[in-house]
């Protein structure tokens, strides 16, 4: 998998203001509900709900908000896979590991 660097400017304010709410949301039945199915969104894999995290498909770093919308639950090996990535940016930079 490559290192590249993706440029952006994440803006503190917002980045605060979002995890905020992020913490607010992983405190709702939505969001409860959403763990106990236990799958990880990105790979599909059952996991359980304890090795689940809560992954923001557009990046807060990338303007991305905290909303049922752009959150879902991901199992960690995702997450870290994903880092400030799309989804798609994501699968790209697997499929053409040195592009």
């Amino acid at each position: 998998m490559s290192d590249e660097y993706i440029p952006f400017d994440a803006d503190p304010v917002h980045s605060k203001r979002e995890r905020e709410k992020a913490r607010a949301l992983r405190q709702t039945d939505w969001w409860r509900a959403q763990l106990q199915q236990g799958v990880c969104h990105y790979c599909g894999r059952q996991v359980g709900a304890d090795n689940l995290t809560m992954d923001h498909v557009i990046p807060v770093a990338r303007g991305g908000r905290s909303t049922k919308g752009n959150c879902v639950p991901c199992c960690k090996e995702c997450n870290n896979s994903k880092r400030a990535r799309t989804p798609a940016e994501d699968i790209l930079s697997r499929l053409f590991p040195d592009g």
